[in-house]
């Protein structure tokens, strides 16, 4: 659940959609079962590694034959011509029925260790060739049985008829859920195992949706550059409707633009299914996931899939869809993938039949509940108060992120700089039509980067946001997903290095910049630095922006998190104006190292402290985890080793096993200790040297008015320094007393320069915690007529919305107070790019101001 109490993550449903095979489908599927059962057979007479690769090869032409007519015809054309030319070979190099050793890639005793590239790959490289024929007698007469499933296969090919294409295909054009409420195509994800099932519906769903461009692929043989390319296209272009997908997209990749899901074809392993499932059933995800199963009942396999996911409609109301995160564990005594050969080879055996109720077991609604709570994401409890400050740790760390309406006008004015064409769309989303070739290319020029990790930058984006509760409007729940915009998106790195690149020069020249907030006359420096945390390996662990201020008298302090965004450049016609100040001679002293010197004494170390305390818990949460789980199968496997030690002293031949128990251990035992090696040496951490990367002379408007000789226009506080911090502390007095007299938990933050004074955290309400109220305090004179509020204020304002409360105070000349004056969502439109302050007339905002 989130802070508030809701859940984090939105309801799935998933539906069982039956289809009963024609009968010349029924016929081939009948055929091929029996060549594979009489395969296996042979197979499990063969000794050594062979006997594995082999029965990896048939048990993948049986998950072929239920993929599709397209798939088994394939597959089953391919594994012919390539006996025949093993045939051949061997002819040539025998004369009589001496058959040699065939070479084959060695299949793993577990073929769920795979990963789902690796299987594709390995299922690629032995189906069509593995064979247990032991003659040249034995290999002419399996041919003869593939030639006739050949033209079997050809002949339900040549007919047309797919009733598994026909569900989907009711379902693509049919189902209400494929459109949302504007009638667009929603997107959808379709999972199969078998790249020649892919390539088939590829086509056959083109044809439904009009146009081939609406799809893209991903399989085992898809390049990674071009992979993350396809995925993105899928996210982001309103083209692109379907993504079609073998397990290796269903692994490591977020996909939460989608809430639709077919599983064409069902994995053996019900961990593949748990993936799937989790590719749009994430964080960030708004809408209902919905999944559609296809399953033939009258098949073998499809009978044994049929009763789990029945059992699984069933019981899925009372968990409320988290059954599929523990699918994985459910089946820990007796594997999915064994039942469904059994049900293959032997289904017409009592006992075997009988095992069809062990789903029934694992499945018990006890156990399943057991394994759902063994399996919680978080198995340590927090207390009200350590959650509470995990908040408020949140809340800090979100303040100092440079915030969305901020972003916003810097990538809106820069992109349409750069060429490129932005529309806004619904509230707070837009649509970009065109990314210039310039953008794209600096994107893929830009070095030093992990591309496995970043997407490519698109042509067009169909929606864009900057704000995450954009992405997909509660109000709207039709809206496609939009793309965050964010300093770490491709597009905007690729903005930002352009920009760089032709104006970074400016940022060692400095400028002269006017606080139009600041009533006194003493100007100061501000510098902008640089400080990297990295790993002991060189990686950049975190990389923050620090400001530090400098005033005439050499003293130093901590300027804010973003100080720039405050001020506003100096007219060239007053630079004569301040000549004197831009001449002064304590500008010209080395005050860089002053600057350097504060930050390393103080934000450096703070900065390198987070970044160390953070990585050292990650380490030691994980080292206790991988601790855990190895030294578990550590026990088992010794134990097991024992047990057929003993075995095997006893008489029974076992040395096979007994060996690979032993070698298992000692795997076991080396993982143990590299992993432990490795996350130890990741507590090395190295801290870098704080780097100036620009500076600005700051003019405060006090002193601008000094200068230009204008009269005294009753400044709405005092200009005296004391006397304006005087207001300020009485001001913040009076509001934090009103706070903490309605049981407020209040903390002063103006120190840190946030964009806000108080945090003002209200108790909790049936163990939920409320969100805070963020308040910016204004001290003023009683009698003064205006307000100044900041461009930084204005938009912390914009972005924190309901949290964020302007407290106005009135001050009299005895001290005493009128207030606080509380407002809420003060402002009715954020300021131009160009304005850096606005002169309210308090009057009008008093007449906004509630008394809390």
């Amino acid at each position: 659940v989130k802070f508030d109490g809701t859940p984090l993550f939105p309801e799935r449903k998933a539906y069982t959609v039956n289809y009963k095979l024609s009968e010349i489908e029924a016929a081939l599927y009948e055929a091929v079962t029996e060549y594979v059962k009489t395969e296996m057979g042979k197979a499990d007479a063969l000794k050594g590694p062979r006997k594995g690769s082999v029965g990896f090869a048939l048990t993948a032409l049986q998950r072929r034959l239920a993929s599709s007519p397209e798939a088994i015809f394939q597959s089953l054309k391919r594994r012919k011509e390539r006996l025949e030319n093993r045939l051949r070979e061997e002819r040539l190099l025998a004369r009589g029925q001496q058959f040699s050793s065939q070479s084959l890639e060695a299949a793993p005793e577990d073929d769920d260790d795979l990963s789902a590239e690796e299987q594709e790959n390995l299922e690629e490289k032995l189906t069509d060739t593995a064979t247990a024929a032991e003659s040249i007698t034995e290999l002419e007469g399996e041919i003869v049985i593939l030639a006739r499933l050949v033209e079997q296969a050809r002949g339900v090919v040549d007919s047309g008829l797919d009733r598994k294409w026909d569900e989907l295909s009711k379902i693509l054009q049919n189902d209400p859920h494929m459109r949302d409420a504007g009638g667009r195509q929603r997107k959808m994800i379709v999972f199969t195992e078998h790249r020649d099932t892919l390539n088939y519906l590829e086509r056959k769903i083109g044809g439904v949706l009009g146009t081939p461009d609406a799809i893209v692929t991903i399989h085992g043989g898809t390049h990674r550059d071009e992979r993350r390319k396809r995925q993105a296209l899928f996210r982001s272009d309103p083209e692109v409707r379907m993504l079609l997908a073998t397990d290796a997209a269903g692994e490591g990749v977020n996909l939460q633009n989608a809430n639709l899901m077919v599983n064409y074809d069902l994995p053996w392993n019900p961990n593949r299914l748990e993936q799937r499932f989790g590719r749009i059933h994430r964080i960030g995800q708004r809408e209902v996931c919905h999944l559609w199963n296809l399953v033939a009942k009258e098949t073998r396999e499809g009978e044994v899939y049929h009763r789990l996911l029945t059992k699984l409609e069933t019981i899925n109301e009372t968990f409320k869809g988290r059954v599929f995160d523990i699918l994985g564990e459910v089946f820990e005594e007796r594997s999915l993938k064994e039942l469904l050969l059994d049900a293959i080879r032997y289904n017409d055996l009592p006992a075997v039949r009988a095992r069809l109720h062990t789903i029934d077991t694992v499945l018990d609604t006890s156990r399943i509940k057991e394994l759902l709570e063994r399996s919680a994401l978080a198995q340590e409890t927090m207390s009200p108060e350590r959650l509470y400050s995990v908040k408020e740790e949140m809340e800090k760390a979100e303040a100092r992120r440079l915030q969305p309406y901020f972003v916003r006008s810097f990538f809106m004015t820069a992109f349409e700089q750069l060429g490129g064409s932005m529309y806004p769309r619904e509230c707070g989303r837009f649509e970009i039509t065109h990314v210039p070739t310039s953008i794209r290319e600096r994107d893929r020029r830009i070095t030093g980067r992990n591309r496995r990790e970043l997407e490519p930058v698109l042509k067009r984006y169909d929606r864009v946001c900057f704000e995450k509760e954009a992405l997909q409007p509660l109000d709207k729940p039709g809206l496609a997903r939009a793309v965050l915009m964010h300093p770490g998106h491709p597009l905007m790195l690729a903005v930002s290095d352009l920009l760089l690149e032709q104006h970074a020069n400016l940022l060692r020249q400095g400028s002269a910049l006017v606080d139009p907030a600041d009533d006194g006359v003493d100007p100061w420096l501000m510098f902008l630095l640089t400080h990297e945390v990295k790993s002991g390996d060189g990686q950049v662990l975190s990389k923050r922006l620090q400001f530090v201020r400098v005033n005439p008298d050499g003293s130093t302090s901590f300027a804010g998190w973003a100080p720039h965004l405050d001020l506003e450049p100096l007219a060239d016609s007053e630079r004569i104006l301040i000549k004197d100040v831009l001449n002064a001679s304590w500008i010209r002293a080395d005050q860089e190292q002053r600057a350097i010197a504060l930050a390393a004494a103080t934000l450096v170390p703070e900065h390198f402290r987070e970044v160390c305390d953070r990585r050292v818990a990650h380490v030691d949460k994980t080292l206790s985890a991988v601790h855990e789980r190895l030294s578990k199968e550590i026990a088992f496997w010794s134990d097991r080793w024992i047990r057929l030690k003993e075995d095997l002293e006893a008489g029974k031949d076992l040395r096979l096993n007994v060996e690979n128990a032993r070698r298992t251990v000692t795997d076991l035992e080396g993982r143990l200790e590299n992993r432990r090696k490795e996350l130890q040496s990741m507590r090395h951490v190295v801290n870098g040297t704080p780097i100036v990367l620009g500076g600005a002379l700051v003019i405060p408007a006090g002193l601008m008015r000094q200068v230009r000789g204008d009269e005294d226009t009753a400044p709405n506080i005092s200009a005296d320094p004391i006397a304006r911090s005087r207001i300020e502390r009485i001001a913040m007095n009076a509001v934090r007393q009103v706070e903490e007299s309605q049981g407020c938990r209040v903390v002063d933050v103006s120190k840190d320069k946030c964009g806000w004074d108080l945090t003002s955290h209200p108790h909790a309400i049936d163990n939920k915690q409320p969100e805070p109220r963020h308040i910016e305090v204004k001290g003023r004179i009683k009698g003064a007529a205006t307000v100044t509020i900041t461009r930084n204020e204005m938009l912390y304002a914009f972005n924190q919305g309901d949290k964020f409360v302007l407290a106005i105070v009135l001050v009299n000349e005895d001290d005493s107070v009128e207030g606080p004056f509380y407002i809420r969502r003060p402002f009715d439109r954020e300021p131009g790019w160009g304005v850096c302050s606005i002169n309210y007339n308090l009057s009008d905002l008093l007449q906004k101001a509630e008394s809390r």
